[in-house]
């Protein structure tokens, strides 16, 4: 009794086994996946199975069918199908984008059926940013830039400024599925290299930098006196006199002592053995030729006596000083 139940059990768990592997227990794994178009992809069975009939599909496309060691691709897959009378694993060649898809194996002898997804991906190539740009200004102008490649799927992009990544926020704006940048009310800090990179799950490229010229200024100046922020000098030093502003283009710089131009322009104003008739206010007058702004900033500079010319004084004073205290003496004791 015990030997007979043990027969049944054991055939039950073999027609068991066989509808496993007929219904599931074989899959199809790919050799790769993604596949990179015009490459090669290999769909084999595991655990392998020695199939002597057989078809595979993807969708509802028959590519190939199989009997002993007859096979009959058919004409979609012309010249880039073949199946391994043996195994049954099918190898595809010259692939395309287009053969991204479900592929299914049916076997006859013996009965079993498994299938998998391939994706088919186009590798990028010669990724190419451009920027529509004409005389930029901060504050007004936006620039609109966009990134394209003459061959790839499946594209994501990234775009970085210099090293930083650009992020969308109120004044940039991606568009066309991110290849196209648009940054609106532009300011100096958006000035840079700007790149895109392309990618996708076989391939990637970067485009070469385009710099954005955002023109803006001059403002933010700054004038200093040897180097320093003193205003008070002494009669006989040199003094020059250092301007800069924040500008783009370079601002052009003139100077103007008592509000009247002096014969001198760039960032440097020289005076030499400076006299007292030379105190007043010294300017420094910005202007930026693309944005049509002024700017300026003015110091008062003090020159007073110096040391010796006041010992001079004081020498050449001496006497009167004597006379009008003897006078003094003479007059209190009379």
């Amino acid at each position: 009794m015990e030997d007979k139940s043990e027969a049944t059990l054991g055939l039950f768990l073999l027609i068991m086994l066989q509808g496993f592997l007929s219904s599931g227990g074989v899959e199809v794994r790919p050799s790769i996946n993604p596949a990179v178009a015009g490459g090669t992809v290999t769909l084999s069975l595991f655990p392998s199975e020695n199939i002597k009939s057989g078809s595979w599909s993807v969708g509802q496309s028959p590519v190939v069918t199989w009997q002993g060691t007859y096979q009959a691709v058919f004409p979609s897959h012309t010249g880039r199908a073949s199946v391994n009378i043996s195994t049954g694993a099918l190898t595809l060649t010259s692939l395309t984008v287009a053969d991204s898809g479900v592929y299914e194996v049916l076997g006859t002898d013996p009965q079993l059926k498994a299938n998998a997804s391939i994706t088919v991906e186009e590798s990028i190539s010669n990724v190419t940013l451009s920027v529509t740009q004409t005389g930029l200004l901060e504050f007004q102008s936006s620039a609109l830039m966009n990134c394209s490649v003459s061959a790839g799927s499946s594209l994501s992009y990234v775009w970085t400024n210099g090293s930083s990544v650009v992020k969308v926020g109120d004044r940039v704006q991606l568009s066309n599925g991110g290849s196209t940048l648009s940054v609106l009310n532009l300011t100096r800090f958006d000035s840079g290299p700007f790149r895109c990179s392309v990618s996708n799950p076989v391939s990637n490229g970067t485009s070469n930098p385009e710099n954005v010229t955002v023109n803006y200024g001059p403002d933010n100046m700054a004038l200093t006196v040897n180097g320093e922020g003193t205003t008070a000098f002494t009669a006989g030093s040199n003094l020059t006199m250092l301007c800069s502003a924040e500008s783009n283009p370079a601002a052009q710089l003139q100077w103007a002592f008592k509000g009247e131009l002096v014969n001198s322009t760039g960032t440097r104003l020289q005076l030499i053995h400076v006299s007292e008739n030379q105190t007043g206010t010294y300017t420094c007058l910005a202007f930026n030729n693309n944005t049509s702004k002024y700017s300026n900033i003015t110091r008062t500079i003090t020159i007073s006596k110096s040391g010796a010319d006041q010992q001079a004084v004081n020498v050449a004073l001496l006497p009167l000083m004597l006379l009008s205290s003897k006078l003094i003496f003479f007059s209190t004791n009379t």
